[in-house]
């Protein structure tokens, strides 16, 4: 596949924000467009057409990374989010909605502002510009989850397929306990690694430069905000836009939450005689190349590859044919991971079968 129709690709992810805003005028059932096109319709093309195990080769890699193209692919982002999270408050604030378009409008919103837009905020993330930061912080503001910007890049990387780690799920735990344990801990863990940030510098944990008290206290405000001028426009208690705010943060961390909890399932690495646990290589995560999802989602199902090199940017990470393979994409195991008896049916085998495989390259 040539380079030009990949850069197409990437803005495949442009299709969630006009099936929510078009099925939303066009009504009814229509609402429901974009829940068709991730759940039902990417899954379907997932399976017809060929995965993708091509790599960037090892001359163009250098090259390919330094496209501004791609950067400005992910910047753009930012801006897209806005806008349809803007117009979905004016919507809830203007329009009588029934509670089947609530369903619809607050899910949908999370499918853009979960599956892409934490998507675009863990890519630039990992970038060690002040825009770059910047802009992930924005996003992730956006769904009450800007911890994720310390706990990710210090937390989970460095304890990933490890008992320590609360993004890492365990072999026999399920969706909804790990859910739980997973936002419980990670937010507890953030706070731990902001204040060993602060106690080696010598600097206080209860201060101005502990970037926990904005993370948590910044999405209040900017909803905060938002709450005010639309009452102020309204001319009434707008507290639609609470909802909308709210319940699409939700939805967007639990979408979060499944994907950590398929990327890592049943992974652990070795503890070493010294007491560290061995390198994070590409064998510590399910790997999926499923080309469709994997345009949607900036590559992100080359999971491994983003583990062994986080500072890779998504357009060249590398398909590994021996890391653990999923056996289909994000939209279609995300589905999975919510009906454990079927997860566990699924992935157990396939988790034990490639515990043997690693026990027998071992020796």
């Amino acid at each position: 596949m040539n380079s030009s129709f990949k850069k197409i690709g990437f803005f495949s992810a442009l299709i969630l924000p006009v099936l929510l805003i078009a099925g939303y005028y066009i009504g009814g059932l229509g609402i429901f467009s974009i829940h068709l096109f991730v759940f039902l319709l990417v899954p379907i093309m997932d399976f017809l057409i060929d995965r993708d195990r091509t790599n960037i080769a090892k001359e163009a890699v250098s090259d390919v990374a330094k496209e501004r193209f791609y950067r400005w692919v992910t910047y753009g982002w930012v801006y897209v989010q806005m806008v349809v999270l803007f117009w979905g408050f004016h919507v809830v604030s203007s329009d009588l909605l029934t509670p089947v378009q609530w369903i619809g409008i607050i899910s949908g919103m999370g499918l853009i502002t979960g599956g892409i837009g934490i998507t675009v905020a863990h890519e630039l993330g990992h970038k060690n510009t002040r825009l770059q930061q910047f802009y992930a912080k924005i996003l992730l503001m956006t769904v009450c989850y800007m911890h994720f910007f310390i706990e990710h890049n210090r937390g989970h990387h460095v304890r990933v397929a490890t008992i320590e780690d609360p993004a890492t799920s365990r072999e026999g735990e399920h969706f909804y306990a790990f859910w739980l344990r997973s936002i419980r801990d990670g937010y507890r863990s953030a706070w731990h690694l902001e204040g060993k940030r602060l106690e080696k510098k010598s600097e206080r944990f209860w201060s101005i430069r502990n970037q926990m008290f904005p993370f948590t206290i910044l999405p209040l405000v900017f909803v905060g905000l938002v709450f005010g001028f639309f009452s102020l426009w309204q001319d009434r208690i707008v507290w639609e836009v609470l909802l909308l705010f709210f319940g699409q943060s939700l939805v967007a961390i639990s979408l979060l939450e499944a994907v950590n909890y398929l990327e890592h399932y049943g992974m652990e690495r070795k503890k070493l005689p010294n007491g560290f646990y061995e390198k994070v290589t590409p064998l510590h995560s399910w790997n999926a190349s499923q080309r469709v999802s994997n345009f949607l989602l900036f590559q992100l199902q080359r999971h491994s590859d983003h583990h062994a090199f986080a500072h890779k940017p998504y357009q060249v990470l590398n398909h590994y044919e021996e890391s653990p393979q999923l056996p289909a994409g994000y939209s279609a195991m995300i589905l999975v991971a919510f009906i454990p008896p079927i997860w566990f049916a699924m992935m157990d085998p396939r988790l034990e079968a490639w515990k043997t495989k690693s026990r027998l390259s071992v020796q």
